[in-house]
């Protein structure tokens, strides 16, 4: 069900910077490179749509609308992407291989190549070709130069000079070679230490045509690293800015499509129905009558929005269309969800292990970290389609009685009888089911943690894992921090919409 949300209020809450700071950020974002672009796009793409519900009202747009909206899209995307993505890189554009683009790209450029190499040829030379491919050199160079490179601008606008290089040139006096050094030697001060290897193979080069043709290439990643050592500097300086940014891009979007926010309604209002629900089984007194009306605790918006973030770590990706908010990370949540899953089954393989071994085996901190390591190999494929898991439990179990048995002859234990080794491997197949009790007692404590950690309000140290987590403490502390993270920066983004539609949801309830 769509609701209609208060915009005016949700417009004032996302104009607390200036429009200077919006603007640069804005700037920046929409000259981004076409391959990120497409990169970003199907990144944070999603799963096909499908039961879309209609409350609103349909209406007619404009084929520019669309655009400018898929724009609008793009670049909060890039945004949020830059901000969120710790690891984000831009990388250099590589087309595939036979490809119609590649084939093309490469006809032209032997073409260029082969016109310079016929001028160069010429008695006299001629270097018209030449002197605009240093001018754009020149011009790239300057690109990379910091306000306080006072002294390398300089020396690249006196040696770069064109109107004198073309004097040369007509006097026949130009050393193109004497050129082409300067601009090695001038590239290997500006670029990255991990370019220093294609800067040094340049001098072995003699010839000019194919020097330049790879200097173009070099200058070429040197401009990637460049702007990823920017974005990297000012990674920090952002975080409030796109939080404006993409709040303003997302509102522009809702006032083309107004019907962009039925999924997180939906959302919201399942969470909230799943919620109350659970209040109310507990609220029950002895006996089962329905407790009174002034009895029943009311949801708060904080609780019903945490819940609902939990939810997206049960979500079934393929069958159902993810929240609009939380679209451009749908993929890292649903990451999450991998990795939670297989500690599930991981954790559940080693409570029931360490509760059928001997008394203090648990306790050897070698030992539980060994088998943790090889349960936890065996299982790093899970979620591949060629991945059975009752096969390889069936595997897991078998080692584990090896190395339980061989862990109790070196302690003087008692040997582990066959009938404990055949109830082990049994219970450790039975994890393959989704239903298995001891998994869904796993996997309830892990949302239980993760639940406890939201509500804490991300403080450390993180709350006390619950009985039968601490062999995978590490592990789930690190998806919790990651998670957090993810629901901290949504909800800066996005609270204003979420108060807005839960106040209407918890006034029905």
């Amino acid at each position: 069900m769509s609701e209609n949300l208060d915009k005016s209020n949700v417009n004032e809450a996302g104009k607390s910077k200036s429009n200077d700071s919006e603007q640069g950020l804005e700037d920046a974002v929409e000259g981004a490179d076409e391959a990120l672009q497409k990169a970003i796009k199907s990144d944070s793409s999603s799963p096909q749509r499908v039961q879309r519900p209609h409350s609103s009202p349909p209406r007619f747009v404009t084929v520019e609308e669309l655009l400018e909206t898929a724009r609008g899209v793009t670049n909060m995307a890039l945004a949020h992407e830059i901000v969120v993505n710790g690891d984000f890189q831009i990388k250099p554009v590589e087309l595939p291989e036979n490809s119609l683009k590649k084939r093309v790209k490469e006809i032209v450029h032997k073409a260029f190549w082969d016109c310079l190499s016929a001028q160069l040829s010429e008695d006299p030379p001629a270097y018209d070709h030449a002197i605009k491919l240093v001018g754009e050199i020149k011009e790239t160079l300057l690109s990379f130069l910091l306000p306080g490179h006072t002294r390398l601008r300089n020396q690249i606008t006196e040696v770069l000079d064109l109107d004198l290089i073309k004097q040369e040139a007509e006097n026949g006096a130009l050393d193109i070679s004497k050129l082409a050094e300067f601009i090695i030697g001038m590239m290997g001060t500006l670029c990255a230490p991990a370019r220093d290897e294609e800067v040094k193979k340049l001098k072995d080069i003699k010839e000019i045509v194919p020097l330049f043709r790879e200097i173009f290439s070099v200058l070429d990643l040197m401009k990637v690293d460049m702007a990823n050592f920017a974005i990297s500097s000012i990674r920090p300086h952002l975080m409030q800015q796109s939080v404006e940014y993409e709040r303003k891009k997302f509102q522009e979007i809702l006032e083309r499509q107004p019907n962009s926010l039925d999924f997180v309604t939906q959302w919201l209002e399942e969470a909230s129905e799943d919620l109350m629900t659970q209040k109310y089984k507990h609220a029950l007194p002895v006996g089962g009558a329905a407790a009174g009306s002034g009895d029943m605790p009311r949801l708060s918006p904080v609780a019903v929005q945490n819940y609902a973030y939990l939810k997206l770590l049960k979500w079934d990706h393929l069958q159902r269309p993810f929240p609009e908010t939380v679209l451009m990370d749908q993929s890292r949540f649903h990451e999450l969800q991998l990795q939670l899953e297989q500690l599930t089954v991981l954790g559940a393989v080693l409570l029931i292990t360490f509760s059928m071994a001997a008394p203090g085996i648990s306790s050897q901190a070698d030992f539980a970290e060994k088998l943790k390591m090889i349960v936890k190999i065996l299982l790093t494929d899970m979620h591949l389609p060629s991945f059975h898991l009752k096969d390889v439990l069936t595997t897991i179990g078998e080692k584990v009685c090896l190395e339980v048995s061989s862990c109790l002859s070196l302690c003087g234990s008692s040997p582990f009888t066959s009938d404990k080794e055949t109830v082990l491997k049994g219970q450790i197949q039975a994890v393959a089911s989704p239903d298995d009790p001891i998994r869904r007692i796993m996997e309830s404590r892990i949302l239980t943690f993760l639940e406890t950690y939201l509500a804490s309000g991300h403080q450390k140290p993180l709350p006390t894992v619950p009985g039968g987590l601490s062999p995978v403490q590490r592990e789930l502390e690190e998806v919790a921090i990651k998670f957090a993270r993810l629901v901290n920066y949504n909800k800066m983004v996005f609270c204003p919409y979420y108060d807005a539609i839960l106040s209407k949801i918890l006034v029905r309830s």
